[in-house]
């Protein structure tokens, strides 16, 4: 969601959800909230439903601005399978979900990932709110569910079903600059001089922290883990400390490196396996 600074608003887009609630990760520069939930197919999509409205009700996009690129207020609304045998559940979730946002709240619906032949979600976002509006407009690139147009206060929501992807992020040791975090995240996404599989990254500054950052999405952790990623920054500049963002599968921390402080990362309510374990009815 588009909206990391209010934190009474944060917490009435949680209450809508109306499901377990697994983690809230929101973020001032960033302005966004990433909020994970844990529900049985065929009923997650009505929870997020519920969510999204209260987030549209409240959220105004004319007025938005933060760091991390965004479409809409919703923004992005994927639906998380753990293992292939429930991915063609989580298929049709995320199809139902797309309609039902698209239909009742009126907000413009893309897919993306494996429902859209693996466009990604930057394509979709190159430009933002305002160069979307006009692809739409011209004819260029069409919703796959809902109205023609962007919403006027809550923009467009991307959906998709997908493996758990891990939101991770790199802050470089003082003094380095944006361009640097740039420069750096440039040679280690995929395709870079320095490439690691499955990884996207762009490079921002947190003007509250006065940090530089690497911010990453690790597609699949089993190719990548957390910690080559680190290694890879490393091989750059100068690493001071490291962000999950919302949860990640035990094995992405495998062989993560001692020396660089995740602040506030607890496994019991960080690691996937531990929060469903802890959310389950029987605890376990």
């Amino acid at each position: 969601m588009s909206e990391g600074r209010d934190a009474e608003l944060i917490r009435a887009i949680g209450d809508a959800f109306d499901a377990r609630l697994l983690e809230v990760h929101s973020d001032p520069d960033h302005h966004r909230s990433v909020f994970t939930l844990a529900g049985e197919p065929g009923r997650v999509a009505a929870s997020v439903l519920n969510g999204a409205r209260a987030a549209i009700a409240r959220i105004d996009m004319r007025r938005q601005e933060g760091v991390h690129p965004r479409v809409g207020a919703i923004d992005v609304a994927p639906i998380v399978y753990l293992d292939d045998a429930a991915r063609g559940a989580a298929c049709a979730e995320a199809l139902v979900l797309a309609d039902l946002l698209a239909d009742e709240l009126e907000v413009p619906a893309f897919l993306y990932g494996a429902l859209a032949e693996g466009r990604t979600r930057a394509e979709i976002r190159r430009g933002g709110p305002a160069e979307l509006a006009r692809r739409i407009a011209a004819g260029e690139l069409t919703p796959d569910f809902g109205p023609r147009r962007m919403h006027e206060t809550a923009g467009a929501v991307l959906v998709a079903a997908r493996p758990p992807l891990v939101a991770f992020n790199v802050e470089l040791a003082p003094p380095a600059t944006l361009e640097q975090a740039r420069e750096v995240a440039a040679l280690i996404r995929e395709g870079g001089a320095d490439g690691l599989a499955g990884v996207r990254a762009i490079g921002l500054r947190l003007e509250q922290g006065g940090i530089a950052q690497v911010s990453t999405n690790v597609e699949d952790h089993r190719r990548t883990t957390l910690a080559d990623v680190v290694a890879a920054v490393r091989r750059h500049a100068p690493v001071a400390a490291a962000e999950l963002v919302g949860l990640a599968p035990r094995a992405a921390f495998e062989g993560f490196p001692d020396d660089v402080p995740v602040p506030g990362f607890d496994p019991a309510r960080h690691l996937i396996e531990a929060a469903l374990a802890a959310a389950s009815p029987s605890g376990a």
